[in-house]
C-alpha cells in the first residue's frame, strides 16, 4: 500500500500535473464566481480539453475545478444574493444578510474555511471505505448489479427537490436516449432513424455538454436580467474569528460534513441537496433557531461542509461501481472510460497507482481552495464585473470547438446544440436534467445486467430476490420506491381519523 501511495505521490507531484492542478483551480473559481455558471457546466467545458491529457492529469482538472466551484459559489450569493451555483442556494439569503450587516468577510470566511474542511473529511472517507467497497463489489455478480443500477435511478427521482412525476419523466427521456444504437444485448439498431452517426448511440460528452452549458447560453439571451449590483464595495479579513467558530461549531461542522458525505454516496442526489438538507438539520439542532434567516453564521458552517463534502462522497460509486453520485461524477466516469480506468472494482487492481493519485488529489485541491478563494474573495468586485455579452458567446465557442474536436465530425455539434434546446425546454417547465443524465448513463448497464441474469437463471425472475445481496439491494430500492405513498398513506389516515374528545 506504501508503494503504491509512492507512486501516487510522485504521479501527483509532476511539474505537468501541478500545473493542470492550478490552472483548473483558477477556471474553476472563475466560473463558480458567475451567476448562472455551475460546477457542472465547468466540468463539461473541461472534458473536451481532457483528450489531450494522460489519465491523472485529466481527472485532477476535473475534481478540482468543481471543488473550486462549488466553494466560489459562495462569493455572487454573499455580495449579490445571487448564488453562483446551486450547492450555495441554501444560505444565500443568510450570507447576503450578513453582508448587508457589514459582515461579508465572515461570511465568505466561513464559507471558504468550513467548505474545505468539508472536502477533506469527504475525501478521507472516500480513502477509507472505497477500497474495502470495492472487495465487497467483487462478490456483485448481474443480479446484484441490476438492483444496485435500479436503486440509484430510485434515488435520482424519489430523493430531490423536484416533481415526482416530471422527474420520472426526465428519467424516461434520458433511458429512451440509452436505447439508440447497435450497443444492445442484440445489436439490433435501435431508434438510429437509418441514421448511421446515430448507429454508435448518442455521445454521452457532447449531450452533457449541451444540456448543462448550451440550455445556460439559451437560459441567458431570453431573460434579459438588469445588470448586477454588488453589496458591498470593501471586503475586510476574511480569516478573522475563524478559529472561535470552529470551536464553537465544531460539531455542526463534524454533522454537516458526515451528512454531506452520506448524500454525496446516494446516487443522484449532489451537493446542492447536501446543502439544503444539511442546512435544515443545522437549524433545526441550533440552540438560536431564531436567528436563522437573520444574517447567523451556524448555518453557513454546516451546509458549507456539506456541499464539499459531498463531491468526494459522489465519487464512491462512482469509482466503485460505476454509478455516477451526480450529474459531475456522471461527466467524469465518461471520461475515466475514455483514458481505460474503467471504473468498478478491478479499478484497485488495473494500475491502482491512477486511482490512489486522484485520491491525492482530492487532498491537494481542498488544501489550495483557502489560498486561492482568498485571492478570488479580493478579487470578487473585478470578477463579478466580468460582462456576460462576452462572457456566454466565448463558452458557446469553446463547447462548439470542443464537440466537434470528439469525432472531428459536425455531428457532434448538432447534438449539442438539439440536447441544448431540450434541457431549455424542460428546466423552464420544472423538469430537471440530472435524471436525464442519470438515465444515459445508467440505461444500458441497467439493461445488459438484467438480460444476462436471465439468461443464467434461464427466465426464473425469483432468481432477482434468493442472492442474499441481491435481496438486500431489492428491498432498499423497493422502500425507496414505495415511501413516497406509504407517507401518503399514513398522513391520510392521520387526517381522516377524529380527533380525541376532551372529557
Amino acid at each position: 500500500m506504501l508503494a503504491i501511495y509512492g507512486q501516487a505521490l510522485a504521479l501527483v507531484l509532476d511539474p505537468y500535473v501541478l500545473a493542470v492542478i492550478f490552472c483548473s483551480a483558477l477556471f474553476g473559481l472563475f466560473v463558480g464566481c458567475i451567476p448562472g455558471l455551475t460546477a457542472t457546466m465547468a466540468t463539461a467545458l473541461l472534458v473536451p480539453i481532457t483528450f489531450f491529457m494522460a489519465p491523472v492529469p485529466a481527472i485532477a482538472a476535473i475534481v478540482t475545478a468543481t471543488a473550486m466551484a462549488i466553494f466560489s459559489g459562495d462569493i455572487p450569493g454573499a455580495l449579490l444574493r445571487i448564488p453562483g451555483t446551486p450547492a450555495s442556494a441554501a444560505y444565500t439569503d443568510e450570507a447576503y444578510a450578513m453582508t448587508k450587516k457589514g459582515q461579508a468577510e465572515i461570511a465568505l470566511g466561513a464559507g471558504l474555511v468550513f467548505s474545505a474542511i468539508g472536502g477533506l473529511f469527504g475525501t478521507v472517507v472516500m480513502i477509507t471505505s472505497a477500497p474495502g467497497l470495492a472487495e465487497i463489489a467483487l462478490q456483485f455478480s448481474s443480479f446484484e448489479y441490476f438492483w444496485l443500477v435500479v436503486l440509484g435511478l430510485a434515488g435520482a427521482v424519489f430523493i430531490g427537490n423536484a416533481s415526482v412525476l416530471k422527474a420520472s419523466i426526465s428519467l424516461i427521456l434520458g433511458l429512451l436516449v440509452a436505447c439508440v444504437g447497435l450497443d444492445n444485448p442484440a445489436a439490433h439498431p435501435r431508434f438510429t432513424f437509418g441514421n448511421t452517426e446515430l448507429m454508435g448511440g448518442v455521445s454521452l460528452i457532447p449531450m452533457m455538454v449541451g444540456m448543462f452549458a448550451v440550455s445556460e447560453i439559451l437560459r441567458f439571451v431570453t431573460h434579459m436580467d438588469p445588470p448586477l449590483k454588488l453589496a458591498t464595495d470593501k471586503i475586510g479579513n476574511i480569516f478573522t474569528g475563524m478559529w472561535e467558530l470552529l470551536v464553537k461549531y465544531r460539531w455542526p461542522l463534524v454533522r454537516g460534513s458526515a451528512l454531506g458525505t452520506i448524500i454525496g454516496i446516494q446516487p443522484g442526489s449532489g451537493a446542492d441537496m447536501a446543502a439544503w438538507m444539511s442546512y435544515a438539520v443545522a437549524k433545526k439542532f441550533s440552540k438560536e433557531p431564531e436567528k436563522f434567516g437573520t444574517g447567523h453564521v451556524e448555518g453557513i458552517v454546516e451546509a458549507g461542509a456539506a456541499n464539499n463534502s459531498a463531491l468526494a462522497g459522489a465519487w464512491i460509486p462512482a469509482i466503485v461501481f460505476g454509478i455516477p453520485g451526480d450529474s459531475i461524477t456522471a461527466i467524469a466516469i465518461g471520461v475515466l472510460y475514455l483514458k481505460g480506468m474503467n471504473p468498478g472494482p478491478t479499478i484497485f487492481l488495473k494500475n491502482p497507482q491512477n486511482i490512489y493519485a486522484i485520491f491525492l488529489v482530492f487532498i491537494l485541491a481542498n488544501l489550495i481552495m483557502v489560498p486561492l478563494g482568498w485571492l478570488t474573495i479580493k478579487a470578487a468586485k473585478t470578477v463579478l464585473s466580468v460582462s456576460r455579452n462576452i462572457l456566454m458567446p466565448t463558452i458557446l465557442l469553446f463547447c462548439i470547438v470542443g464537440s466537434f474536436a470528439i469525432n472531428n465530425t459536425v455531428f457532434g455539434v448538432a447534438l449539442i446544440l438539439f440536447f441544448g434546446l431540450v434541457a431549455f425546454v424542460l428546466e423552464e417547465n420544472g423538469f430537471p436534467v440530472a435524471p436525464a443524465i442519470l438515465g444515459v448513463v445508467l440505461g444500458q448497464m441497467m439493461e445488459e445486467n438484467f438480460i444476462t441474469s436471465m439468461i443464467k437463471s434461464d427466465g426464473d425472475v425469483s432468481a432477482f430476490f434468493t442472492r442474499p445481496i441481491a435481496m438486500w439491494l431489492a428491498i432498499a430500492t423497493f422502500i425507496i420506491l414505495f415511501w413516497p405513498v406509504g407517507t401518503w398513506l399514513w398522513r391520510r389516515s392521520r387526517a381522516a381519523s377524529p380527533a380525541p374528545q376532551k372529557s
